[in-house]
C-alpha cells in the first residue's frame, strides 16, 4: 500500500510505502499524485518512505515505476529514498544515474532529515 503523507506541501510529495506495492498503488495513488505536482509546479521533489512493514514491489509496480521514471526523468528536482532493505540503496544509485535531479538515500531513523532535504 502507498499513501500520501501529510508532510507533502507544494512541489514536495512524500509518500509512505508499506507491505508489497502493487501496480494499482502506482496507477491509483503514486502516479496521479506525481503528475499533479509536475503539472502544477513543473518539477517535483519527492520522498518515498519505506516503513518497517515494507516488503517490495510486485512486477506490475516495478513496470509502472520504471515506465513513469523513464518518461519523467527530467521532471524531478530531488528524490529522497528513506528506509527499506539494503538492496534498495544499490537500486537507487542505478536509477539516480538515469535521472536529472538529485537522488539521495536515508535510513528510516533519518526521516525528518530526509523530509527537510526534499523540501529545500
Amino acid at each position: 500500500m502507498i499513501e500520501v503523507m501529510p508532510e507533502s506541501s507544494g512541489p514536495m510529495l512524500a509518500v509512505r510505502a508499506t507491505g508489497t506495492l502493487s501496480g494499482n498503488d502506482y496507477s491509483e495513488v503514486w502516479i496521479p499524485a506525481l503528475q499533479q505536482v509536475i503539472e502544477k509546479y513543473g518539477k517535483c521533489r519527492c520522498l518515498l518512505y519505506m516503513d518497517e512493514e515494507f516488503k517490495g514491489w510486485d512486477l506490475a509496480a516495478m513496470w509502472e515505476d520504471a515506465r513513469f521514471g523513464f518518461v519523467h526523468r527530467n521532471d524531478f528536482d530531488k528524490i529522497a529514498i528513506v528506509g527499506g532493505p539494503g538492496w534498495v540503496e544499490w537500486g537507487t544509485k542505478v536509477a539516480g544515474a538515469l535521472m536529472s535531479g538529485e537522488v539521495k538515500t536515508f535510513t528510516a531513523e533519518k526521516l525528518a532529515d530526509a523530509l527537510k532535504w526534499a523540501a529545500e
